[in-house]
């Protein structure tokens, strides 16, 4: 349906986004911090952020609503099972409230799976029937599509692929496992090992900014482009652990593409190297050809990603479960 516009939202534990989308594109956004208050509190914001980017537009011209929400979020009734980050969300009706407040078609997904979808329809992954989306920030999340079908699996809970374990025992991940992906991997786990690293080396580059502020993961980016020896060992590191687990999701999901998005994808041209080197090495043969390539949406991808599933709807309502 060309032309039609949807109001997509990305609900964060910091921030709470919003959008006006057409046709894959981003025409006005803005966002507020995140009302800890609880959901009715949160709810006023997403009202007040579509009058925001809706603007002039007249109501009549929004067909659909999409949201974006962290979970774990059962996509099938629409309901919050539990956001880690915000208190009183358990068991909440979210796809019922907004459709309530808007009166229009809502679309409410995992927010890893919205992502994919938006970078599937309008990024990196347009054209491609197989392709698995992973965002590497605080945590680490993503989404697949499999055989042209954006994948939801039981519940819609799907894709949760920051949480297979590649290091037993390993550290202490946040879902309270060990060695998880995201424990290993994710930009706070590299933090962490920057804040070791400085700690162990306090005349080095790291050791040096600690002493004047927190060191966190674009602190060793920014050494590593400077050519600092230390921080460069800690991004060949953080490649490889990002390698051994997009190994695992290529033999799991046999993706055409895997894409990168997230706060560290900006170090992508840093990482591409030390990725690519543990997927030819350690992929059985027919897969070492995969490439990991970096998001082209930044994070607008959630965004884009809940518009166009809200606006699935009207074109085919059984297309994510109601």
């Amino acid at each position: 349906m060309p032309g039609n516009h949807a109001i997509g939202f990305d609900l964060g534990g910091t921030q709470v986004r919003a959008a006006l989308v057409r046709d894959g594109e981003v025409l006005v956004r803005t966002a507020a911090a995140t009302d800890i208050a609880g959901p009715a509190a949160v709810m006023r914001q997403f009202r007040n952020l579509a009058a925001m980017v809706r603007g002039d537009l007249p109501e009549s011209e929004i067909k659909a609503v999409g949201v974006a929400a962290p979970g774990p979020l059962d996509t099938v009734s629409g309901v919050v099972d539990h956001i880690p980050t915000l208190p009183g969300w358990d068991q909440f009706p979210l796809r019922r409230a907004l459709a309530d407040a808007f009166g229009l078609p809502v679309a409410v997904e995992n927010d890893g799976t919205a992502a994919a979808c938006g970078e599937w329809k309008h990024g990196a992954g347009r054209g491609l029937d197989n392709i698995v989306y992973a965002t590497v920030s605080t945590g680490l999340g993503g989404g697949a599509v499999v055989d042209g079908r954006l994948m939801h699996g039981r519940r819609g809970m799907g894709a949760h692929i920051g949480h297979f374990q590649i290091v037993p025992n390993g550290p202490v991940c946040s879902c309270g496992t060990r060695g998880c992906f995201e424990a290993l991997a994710a930009g706070t786990a590299l933090g962490k090992r920057a804040k070791a690293a400085a700690a162990a080396n306090p005349n080095g580059y790291l050791g040096h900014r600690a002493a004047t502020a927190e060191v966190l993961s674009k602190d060793v980016v920014e050494g590593a482009r400077q050519g600092d020896a230390e921080c460069v060992r800690l991004m060949a590191e953080e490649a490889d652990y990002l390698g051994v687990g997009f190994t695992g999701l290529i033999h799991i999901f046999s993706p055409d593409v895997v894409i990168m998005g997230g706060g560290v994808s900006k170090a992508f041209d840093l990482l591409s190297d030390g990725i690519h080197a543990v997927i030819r090495r350690d992929a059985m043969a027919p897969f070492k050809d995969v490439k990991v390539v970096p998001a082209e949406l930044g994070d607008n991808a959630g965004l884009v990603g809940a518009a166009s599933l809200a606006l699935d709807l009207i074109k085919q309502p059984a297309a994510i479960g109601g």
